[in-house]
């Protein structure tokens, strides 16, 4: 149980580990229903857990003012190209999930335009599992300093045994903007942006690109 990431130097000495934050009066019974296997795990980590304190940015309690910069959590650690010791997104589950056959339209995204990405993701397990599916989307060539990439939209999807659905997304132009300082607002570059999709921000095995005009 806990709020935020903690460092695990004890991981290599444990057979499991099970986060379940702060679950309320019922978690005890939901936790026995995961290690007993009820209940298929389905959950994402909502952040990055580090190897060790000093992967993340430096932590000031004394100076009155601190300036931090936009890169945290797994946008800091990609910054960096730091391994986490568990990425954003990360969660195990009792069956496991191959992604296949990413689709974008429309081939070149207007500036006002909305992108629609899909993707089949299979059930290759034993047991029913609820996939977290994510999106994650990098600016190339960008006139600005931006994150490697970024969560652009996430969808769950129950599969039993070897079924096979589809994952599907959709993003605005306006959702690729960056805060343009120079003319006071958000700025869609024409650039090319690549897009992935995956169980995790360290585990996305399909990609490709679209070009905004």
């Amino acid at each position: 149980e806990g709020s935020g990431p903690v460092t695990m130097p004890w991981l290599a000495d444990v057979e499991a580990v099970l986060t379940a934050w702060y679950p309320g009066v019922q978690g005890g019974n939901a936790v026995a229903e995961v290690l007993f296997g009820d209940v298929t795990p389905s959950g994402k980590l909502p952040m990055s857990f580090p190897q060790a304190e000093a992967d993340l940015p430096p932590f000031d309690n004394v100076s009155t003012t601190v300036s931090y910069d936009l890169f945290h959590g797994y946008r800091y650690l990609d910054r960096n190209a730091t391994t986490p010791l568990f990425p954003f997104g990360h969660g195990l589950s009792y069956t496991s999930f191959q992604y296949a056959n990413i689709r974008l339209a429309p081939a070149t995204l207007a500036a006002n335009g909305r992108l629609r990405v899909t993707a089949d993701v299979t059930n290759t397990g034993a047991r029913a599992g609820t996939e977290v599916a994510q999106l994650y989307v990098g600016a190339e060539g960008s006139a600005v300093e931006r994150a490697v990439q970024e969560l652009k939209g996430f969808t769950r999807i129950h599969l039993e045994p070897g079924e096979t659905r589809t994952a599907v997304f959709e993003v605005r132009a306006a959702d690729l903007a960056y805060w343009n300082t120079g003319t006071n607002g958000w700025t869609v570059e024409p650039i090319t942006y690549r897009v992935r999709v995956g169980g995790s921000s360290r585990d996305l095995p399909l990609e490709d690109t679209i070009a905004v005009q």
